[in-house]
């Protein structure tokens, strides 16, 4: 009897994997949801034969050392795809043409084990599917409805649409965060070389003269002599913060807390928040433009949402579509995160005078405004909810275009100011006592 590996969701929104034995892949769908499973995914379970693939690898796989795919190497990729596809190419030929272009990587090992499949009688998404390093659910799925209704040239269109829009926000942000964090690393490293090698050299000449020093001077010094006899922390200290963040986010109540930290985050908060109401909300529209079941293509938004907060409302708003409500009532009602220890810890940490407080007065903010769940709704009533959700998608990238710009213009007078005033100071600081000795010479 054949049998069949299924993807499904249980009551409780679980995802669960396995195969059943049944005469026909209706039976083994009725099978499933007879056991209280809405089934997202199901094929027939092959069991290949180990080969040799076209770089001599055993069982047909290649072995990667390198990390993920790119996005910006899968963004070009699945342009050039579409392309091909849309000139009328086979898609094994489009495959093996962008193979034999692509650079030794994740991508070509990729491209070879899915050229395999497909040889070996798998459909594209299932071939797909079998590389989750380069193509995640929401690629794969969104190959599958292109292959289901016919139109993978379309899909193709809409997923490189897609993928370049997330790549352009990404890049966005980027570039915006890159100048004042180089700016912050060189001047700290050319303050830490003045304390360390600079200010001990005054101090000596300080010493022989053996003068009243101004407080300026004496505060300077000490900050001196604290770098000279600990400067091992300077990197230290950072990298500490760093492992400590990935340690506590590595569990679910951490990673929770930390998510919601920086939706909460005065100035930052904003942007980030802006940022994965823009990402979540295209991929939404994307999935349902494709033809997703809109409880699959929630359970993909999900997972690819890449915030905690976001996943838990994504799962409430599932959870309430399986009973029956629409998108945009459990939209609301859940956009408001609760209170959270975690996120207490890290506003406490980061901003120890006034974390707690600002944290309390941010509390009630919600992470989707009234813009977003009215929108949605009217795109319930009126069937058109993929386009709300693209519009929605677009007023938010302009809004994060408009953040992006004015946080620009703020941090780099800021970050001027802050230069100039500690030159200033150690200028002060280290020429005061020299003046005062210029003239006690002098005189």
């Amino acid at each position: 009897m054949p049998q069949f590996k299924f993807e499904a969701i249980d009551p409780q929104g679980k995802e669960i994997k396995d195969i059943i034995e049944a005469a026909t892949e209706e039976e083994a769908q009725a099978t499933i949801r007879h056991m209280g499973l809405h089934v997202t995914k199901i094929a027939v379970y092959k069991e290949r034969k180990g080969k040799t693939d076209k770089k001599g690898s055993a069982g047909g796989k290649t072995f990667s050392l390198f990390g993920k795919v790119k996005s910006k190497n899968l963004t070009v990729f699945t342009r050039q795809l579409s392309i091909l596809q849309d000139a009328g190419l086979p898609i094994l030929r489009s495959l093996n043409i962008l193979m034999n272009q692509a650079k030794p990587g994740a991508l070509r090992n990729s491209l070879i084990d899915t050229i395999n499949e497909i040889e070996s009688g798998s459909s594209l998404s299932e071939a797909m599917a079998k590389s989750p390093k380069a193509f995640n659910r929401l690629y794969v799925n969104m190959i599958k409805a292109g292959e289901a209704g016919g139109a993978l040239e379309t899909i193709l269109q809409r997923l490189a649409d897609f993928l370049e829009s997330s790549e352009s926000l990404k890049q966005r942000i980027k570039s915006a965060l890159t100048y004042p964090i180089c700016v912050v690393v060189f001047a700290t490293g050319i303050l830490a070389f003045i304390m360390y090698a600079i200010v001990p050299k005054f101090e000596a000449i300080f010493d022989d003269f053996d003068t009243d020093l101004p407080a300026m001077t004496i505060l300077l010094i000490a900050i001196s002599q604290y770098v000279v006899k600990y400067w091992f922390l300077l990197p230290l200290i950072p990298f500490s913060i760093w492992l400590m963040v990935r340690l506590t986010t590595s569990f679910a109540f951490g990673r929770f807390g930390w998510h919601l930290f920086l939706l909460k985050l005065p100035v930052f908060g904003t942007l980030v928040e802006k940022t994965t109401v823009a990402r979540t909300t295209r991929t939404l529209g994307t999935l349902v433009t494709s033809g997703v079941p809109i409880l699959e293509a929630l359970h993909i938004t999900r997972e690819t949402s890449n915030n905690a907060v976001f996943e838990k409302m994504y799962q409430k708003i599932l959870e309430a579509i399986r009973d029956g409500d629409t998108i945009a009532n459990p939209m609301k009602q859940h956009s408001t995160p609760p209170f959270h220890l975690g996120a207490l810890f890290y506003f406490t940490f980061f901003i120890p005078v006034a974390g707690a407080l600002v944290y309390l007065l941010r509390l009630r903010g919600r992470i989707l405004d009234d813009m977003v769940v009215n929108m949605v709704d009217v795109g319930e009533e009126t069937g058109e909810l993929d386009t709300m959700l693209y519009k929605v998608a677009d007023t938010y990238d302009e809004a994060v275009r408009v953040a992006t710009d004015a946080l620009m213009s703020l941090i780099e007078p800021l970050l001027v100011m802050f230069l100039g005033g500690m030159v200033g100071f150690i200028v002060i600081a280290l020429f005061m006592p020299l003046i005062k000795l210029i003239t006690t010479l002098s005189a």
